[in-house]
């Protein structure tokens, strides 16, 4: 069997995006079409291993996929021909379809044409990470038409900006063209976008009616100030693309001639579309007449919302009646450790009264000014400083990667949540972001901010994809598949983690550890309440205010953000709770050989695997350890 034979099936759904800008596929997003292979490089393969064999195969598919979307190109900072860096990925129906039937060709051809007994341990890893991978972009593409396209929360009224925005590089003329050339293709493609919303619309899958007025006003904001109006200020693409232009090394007339185009592009491309989609949502906003229903009452609800489970538990097969009973033990549990550090600190009342106090105390609070602003971004970095320290003693592999700690940015505001991370670029020249939303400072309580450090900087989501992202030993898709029950799982273990590393000595900061532990075990509850119990919004913030110390504002994004994304939010505690449960498995098994710093490297040098299969590889682990 040569290379060639497994090439003549090709796939699309192969790199699972880490934030939810593309929602018409499962996590796992990129388009593909098989480029032609060299007689040469097939020849070439004969002599290798079989892992060799599957390796070269992983890297051909990777660089076919990479050709073939420029957006990936421009996110990895790979673009292989100056013309990528002025296009958008195809995001019709049809190349969807496409890529599904690409995703079930190239499964079955690796399936059939690679020895899995004849691999080595490393490469049945990967092996199997892409067989899931595959299979569950198979699944998740049965429902392509459940997915909401424009929310409160995401969508590529805002991603299509961010990407030019936070993105788009202009450094030389061609990628100056470039900024323009997506000028003009944002217009269309978004339009593409707005009519699978309208007839998805038509077929009952709809925004709840609270997502509306944040999507006009999102869309208004992307259309105010010039060159659309006669306002001094520029509307936040102009202002980006001016100002990139002042660092690019041309000529004042080639500047000016760009500036002109832009202009062009804005008014004629993107404002149209941008009002086309205020209009639609005007209309999708009488349509869904005041519902703020889940999942269950799509047309296939119950199967939709069950595969979204299975996608963002990876594998666990849990119901949702047995995620929502674990929710409720759990929310139990952590009530105790709350009451313990209650008595510490000597407040006497109930955990509620505990949850009031801390909402409504100014102690908790900075001043929502750009002193009190600074300070947070001040003293947040200084927790990620002392983190890195105290790093190498619990792993063996660290980030080479930079982490830096930032202030959202005002033309995203409105729509990002209250804390996030952002991967730096492969090659080093993007560091990573740990975003911190600090548009109200009631909203970021100061007693949460070394767990929250924690888990979207240091040692949380940073050195999980930075540590992917440098990994030499393991395809480039494996690099860069994120799913969410591993990502969100170990940057919620790594709050937990902090205990153990000698942080948290605070007992205020310590509450806060157990306030974001007991968040995520209230998801638990909420999303499936939502979900697969039809409870209403109102219940379930309900809930989470009864259960949980994050205000009341913070409650309704986060249960709004529950309604849009399915599933998303049990994540976070399942996966967590598999680390933990493997972890301890592994310390009872091993006694004094156990050694924090290697059972890190196994969570974390292979990917964000799925976690049946982080599972099993903890057992081997267990198995070479005890020789």
């Amino acid at each position: 069997m040569t290379l060639k034979l497994l090439l003549s099936a090709s796939a699309g759904a192969l790199l699972l995006a880490c934030s939810p800008q593309n929602t018409n596929s499962a996590e796992t997003s990129a388009t593909s079409q098989p480029a032609a292979q060299s007689q040469e490089a097939v020849e070439s393969v004969e002599t290798q291993s079989e892992s060799e064999r599957l390796n070269a195969w992983f890297q051909a598919i990777f660089e076919e996929d990479l050709a073939e979307s420029p957006e990936l190109q421009t996110y990895l900072n790979m673009v292989s021909e100056p013309a990528a860096y002025g296009q958008w990925d195809d995001n019709s129906e049809a190349a969807f379809n496409a890529d599904l039937e690409q995703t079930r060709e190239r499964l079955a051809a690796m399936r059939s044409q690679i020895d899995y007994d004849a691999l080595d341990e490393t490469a049945k890893i990967s092996y199997r990470f892409y067989e899931f991978v595959a299979e569950d972009a198979i699944r998740q593409g049965e429902f392509w038409d459940h997915n909401l396209i424009f929310t409160q929360f995401f969508g590529p009224h805002t991603s299509m900006p961010t990407t030019l925005i936070g993105l788009h590089q202009v450094n030389n003329m061609d990628q100056a063209e470039g900024y323009v050339s997506r000028l003009e293709g944002l217009g269309p493609k978004l339009r593409v976008y707005i009519d699978q919303a309208d007839a998805r619309a038509q077929n009952g899958i709809l925004p709840p009616a609270f997502a509306y007025e944040t999507i006009i006003n999102t869309a208004r904001g992307m259309i105010t100030g010039a060159p659309f109006d006669d306002s001094e200020t520029a509307s936040p693409l102009l202002a980006d693309f001016e100002g990139k232009l002042e660092n690019l090394d041309a000529s004042d007339e080639l500047k000016a001639d760009l500036r002109t185009r832009a202009r062009q592009a804005l008014e004629t491309s993107v404002k149209p579309a941008y009002e086309y989609l205020i209009e639609t949502m005007q209309r999708h906003e009488v349509m869904a007449d005041g519902r703020n229903q889940g999942a269950w009452a799509m047309p296939r609800g119950e199967a939709y919302y069950q595969a979204r489970l299975s996608n963002y538990t990876t594998g666990l097969d849990l119901s949702a009646d047995q995620i929502h009973e674990t929710g409720l033990a759990e929310v139990e549990r952590i009530h105790g450790e709350m009451r313990d550090i209650m008595a510490q600190v000597g407040f006497e009342g109930t955990v509620q009264d505990f949850f009031a106090h801390l909402r409504e105390s100014d102690e908790f609070y900075y001043p929502n000014t750009d002193e009190g602003r600074a300070r947070y971004l001040s003293e947040a970095t200084a927790k990620v400083d002392a983190l890195m320290e105290a790093a190498p003693n619990y792993f063996a592999t660290l980030p080479q990667a930079e982490l830096e700690v930032r202030a959202v940015e005002p033309y995203r505001i409105e729509t990002a949540t209250g804390a996030f991370y952002e991967s730096g670029a492969i090659d080093g020249s993007r560091p990573g972001a740990y975003y911190i939303n600090l548009a109200n400072m009631r909203e970021v309580p100061v007693y949460q901010m070394e767990t929250l450090a924690f888990h979207e900087g240091a040692p949380g989501h940073h050195f999980q994809l930075s540590i992917a992202q440098e990994l030499e030993n393991i395809p480039m898709f494996q690099k860069f598949t994120v799913y969410s029950a591993y990502a969100e799982g170990w940057a919620l273990y790594s709050e937990w983690l902090g205990k153990d590393m000698g942080f948290f000595t605070d007992p205020y900061q310590d509450f806060g550890r157990l306030s974001y532990e007991v968040f995520r075990a209230a998801r638990l509850v909420v999303d499936t309440g939502l979900h697969s119990k039809e409870w209403s919004q109102e219940q379930a913030i309900t809930y989470m205010l009864e259960n949980t110390p994050m205000t009341e504002g913070d409650i309704t994004n986060e249960v709004r953000r529950y309604t849009v994304w399915p599933g998303q939010a049990v994540s976070y505690k399942v996966g967590m709770m598999t680390i933990q449960n493997l972890r301890t498995r592994a310390e009872e098994a091993l006694g004094d050989d156990f050694d924090i710093r290697e059972f890190h490297d196994v969570v974390l040098t292979n990917g964000s695997v799925p976690l049946s299969l982080l599972s099993d590889m903890v057992d081997d682990y267990i198995a070479e350890k005890q020789g």
